[in-house]
């Protein structure tokens, strides 16, 4: 094994942290180092979190006329794109969508909404009537990503069963002002603590791919580490016609590889969560996004993309030898 990950790995797996300049070394490992990378990163995976993998859906619960102009965003309103637009669905619907996503074994169920924040209070109690049922049944954990949360807001959401709230940083905050100019990352890392002073777990994480270095994915790692939050979904850049980003390359399956060990390295005790684009970014190599660290998979389509069959995604996690979280 090269020195640089041994050393790295006695650290982590020691109890200890690594820092910038140990996972900046890691990046800059040359491909023939890749493999030791992988797998140093599945022993930290299997000594912190062992073998079991948590699969999680989402719904499309608002699309479209968000006022925020994200780059990579098929739901803004600043970039003219074909993504469907529709108020949000009603309580019912979302009920179906969650008992659904439990009988094709997945164990977590996002409500997701576009837009800022959630303002009117008829979408308001719909959405908390939708978690209440869902957490009172018991077949799947209920989550929520609905924007900007106020402290009162969160308490409601907690009372009312959720369990996780789900408020992407997207990258780092030296990058963010050339993805988002509309609010500032600050905003985002407050609603982030606001969800955490209430009582829920907090999935926070980004997306990879969009011209950010890999000083910069080092930084958003570090900082969602600092910010202790749960679970980090890791998001692959799919470049959405109409975007500030549609002509932007995807990633490298093996460059898309050693963000996630080093992610893995950065933040051992948590869920790490294989997300959007990670089909089309993996692509062949896919298998081997839970053999790098993740231990977590969005199975499904995703809020405005095609995502795998969950069959295909159960399939792959027996046929690599790891087991399903028990629902």
């Amino acid at each position: 094994m090269f020195p640089v990950i041994q050393k790295a790995l006695e650290i982590v797996l020691s109890g200890g942290n690594i820092g910038r300049e140990e996972a900046l070394e890691l990046f800059d490992l040359p491909q023939e180092a890749m493999l030791d990378l992988l797998v140093a990163a599945h022993r930290i995976r299997l000594a912190y979190k062992g073998n079991a993998v948590e699969l999680c859906s989402i719904v499309n619960a608002k699309s479209g006329r968000c006022t925020e102009n994200c780059a990579f965003c098929a739901q803004s309103t600043y970039h003219r794109t074909a993504v469907d637009v529709y108020p949000l669905l009603p309580a019912e619907e979302l009920i179906r969508r969650a008992r659904s996503a439990a009988a094709s074994g997945v164990h977590r169920f996002g409500i997701v909404t576009s837009g800022t924040r959630i303002s009117r209070l008829e979408e308001w109690r719909e959405i908390l009537r939708a978690v209440e049922v869902i957490a009172k049944e018991g077949k799947i954990w209920p989550d929520a990503s609905l924007g900007f949360l106020t402290p009162e807001q969160a308490r409601e959401l907690q009372e009312a069963g959720l369990c996780m709230y789900h408020h992407n940083l997207e990258t780092a905050p030296s990058f963010f002002r050339q993805i988002c100019t509309t609010h500032d990352i600050a905003e985002d890392i407050a609603t982030v603590e606001v969800a955490k002073e209430a009582g829920l777990k907090v999935c926070c994480g980004g997306i990879l791919g969009m011209g950010e270095t890999p000083a910069q994915r080092v930084e958003l790692a570090l900082l969602l580490r600092e910010l202790d939050v749960d679970s980090v979904p890791l998001n692959f850049l799919n470049p959405i016609p109409g975007t500030p980003l549609e002509h932007r390359p995807l990633m490298e399956p093996w460059e898309a590889l050693k963000s996630v060990a080093i992610f893995r390295f950065i933040l051992p005790d948590k869920n790490i969560r294989l997300c959007g684009g990670k089909e089309k970014t993996l692509r062949q190599l896919l298998p081997l996004g839970l053999l790098a660290g993740a231990d977590s998979l969005m199975t499904g389509n995703y809020l405005t993309t095609r995502g795998r069959e969950s069959s295909l995604d159960l399939e792959m996690i027996r046929d690599l030898g790891l087991v399903i979280t028990p629902a």
